[in-house]
């Protein structure tokens, strides 16, 4: 019992961490359908575990999904202080492994590429951030603090301290260093309306 408490917790502290909209424990526990997704994929996590349970598992992550709109198979494996901000339309897909305090925002999917009963799903290091619309495709490996972009569509290993962006994505080094650019050197596109 002290470990269920300890890991509600840790979630809680992670939407308070990660989201500065958040404003109180309760209110989070009352009102964040990411949180809600993850304590029940948690239940379902573990009933999946329990070959006879399966069955249940799988409606117990339908019935979350209709609920929340984030759709986690009860297969998939989540580390510690995982934190999905307005996760309608995530999809985390049975073969994932998640690492340990991991963001997700809406819409990323961790899909597989292939109908072999194998590793399928993608495999997301520590610290990792993935922006919304992401879609992260096979069992590809993404170390650990590591970003995604949103919208990016990653089909390969990124390595860790990475960054992710673009269809298909293209990955650079986070230490990397770019010169500033000079906002006021931007085009106004409401000069063109």
């Amino acid at each position: 019992m002290l470990a269920i408490l300890r890991t509600v917790r840790e979630d809680l502290q992670a939407a308070r961490g990660q989201d500065p909209a958040a404003r109180s424990n309760a209110e989070n526990a009352l009102v964040y359908s990411g949180l809600h997704a993850i304590w029940s994929h948690r239940v379902a996590h573990r009933m999946w575990a329990v070959p006879a349970l399966r069955g249940p598992a799988r409606v117990l992550a339908q019935l979350t999904r209709f609920l929340t709109g984030i759709e986690i198979h009860p297969g998939a494996t989540i580390g510690r202080r995982f934190f999905i901000d307005h996760g309608m339309g995530v999809v985390i897909g049975e073969t994932a492994e998640i690492g340990d305090d991991v963001m997700l925002y809406h819409g990323v999917t961790l899909g597989g590429r292939s109908l072999l009963k194998e590793k399928r799903h993608p495999t997301l290091g520590n610290r990792v951030t993935v922006g919304a619309g992401a879609k992260i495709l096979g069992p590809v490996v993404v170390g650990d603090d590591s970003a995604i972009g949103a919208n990016a569509v990653v089909t390969h290993d990124v390595p860790a301290d990475s960054i992710a962006t673009g269809i298909p994505a293209t990955v650079r080094s986070r230490r990397q260093h770019e010169p500033l650019v000079d906002p006021t050197t931007f085009i106004d596109p409401a000069m063109y309306i």
